[in-house]
């Protein structure tokens, strides 16, 4: 049996998967983690790793090593994505971590981020055809699925920490600051040419802000927080993903924190974080969005098991 121990390092947050997985290749989900460390925060247009963020994110790192130092037969899987791939300061980030917890961080590129995220998704969806969009603090996955193949996949620099920290959209919006960071997320999205080609296919939504979508929707649903139903594969119409980020704009932190299904410490930046998926959904007119709660991380699981138990 072996234990497969998967960290994902995020600008948001940084995450540890354990799957025990026996000789067949079937696998079980023994322990999950998440802590909210905003690496990315502060970064500035220096794109350096600030003190604070790299302490609670060594903290998280050290918490998660005292969890699967527990398990047998480990092995481990830690990738960093965009923070720490844009960060000035990475080696010396890098070197840390691995002085303070022994942990060899795999700074992995946006294509390979994006090539993980469609392995986690086909894994587990049923989708043929479809636009995958992966939006997180730092920056936004983008992968054209046709025919269940990874037709064409990039990674681009905006994400919800980097949108709502630049424009000031942590607290109440703006007119101005809105209308700002819309243009500077919509430039960079149109450099992704292949996108032209691509509409009305239904657009397949992971990453943190994007799922809170599908929460606060649960939320509606069901009043009960002991019996709420997965958002995996959860269908929504465009014009309710519309309706609902026009209601979060007019709303202060203060009021988004009381939304519930929307997490108190995503608040200050989930206006950033929609703002990739409000744009992609406008320019190339889809009807519906489909909620994955698989990615990364179950990506880097399926790509060991084909190398390991096919």
């Amino acid at each position: 049996m072996k234990n497969l121990v998967i960290i994902d390092l995020g600008s948001n947050s940084v995450r540890m998967k354990i799957c025990q997985i026996d000789e067949y290749g079937s696998f079980e989900i023994v322990s999950y983690h998440k802590e909210y460390v905003r690496l990315s925060e502060n970064m500035g247009p220096e794109k350096t790793l600030k003190t604070e963020p790299i302490e609670r994110t060594i903290q998280a790192l050290k918490d998660f090593k005292q969890e699967y130092d527990q398990f047998d037969n480990i092995e481990i899987r830690a990738v960093a994505t965009a923070a720490v791939r844009q960060a000035k300061n990475q080696q010396e980030f890098l070197d840390l971590v691995k002085k303070e917890i022994d942990l060899e961080l795999r700074v992995i590129s946006g294509e390979t981020e994006a090539y993980l995220d469609y392995l986690g998704v086909v894994n587990t969806l049923p989708v043929r055809n479809g636009i995958l969009m992966d939006t997180g603090g730092a920056s936004t996955e983008l992968v054209w699925i046709q025919n269940s193949e990874c037709k064409a996949r990039v990674s681009i620099p905006v994400g919800s920490v980097l949108l709502s920290q630049n424009y000031d959209l942590g607290d109440a919006i703006t007119a101005s600051n809105l209308y700002h960071a819309m243009n500077a997320a919509g430039r960079k999205i149109s450099t992704v040419q292949w996108l032209g080609q691509v509409h009305n296919l239904p657009l397949i939504a992971l990453g943190g802000s994007n799922r809170t979508i599908a929460k606060i929707h649960r939320r509606e649903k069901h009043t009960s927080i002991d019996d709420l139903p997965d958002i995996h594969g959860m269908h929504l119409s465009t014009n309710y993903v519309f309706n609902l980020i026009s209601d979060l704009i007019s709303m202060n932190k203060e009021e988004r924190m009381q939304v519930p299904g929307l997490a108190k410490n995503r608040a200050d930046v989930i206006i950033g974080g929609l703002i990739p998926i409000s744009l992609v959904l406008r320019n190339l007119q889809i009807g519906e969005v489909i909620f994955s709660n698989h990615g990364l991380r179950d990506g880097i699981l399926y790509d060991y098991l084909k190398k390991n138990h096919q």
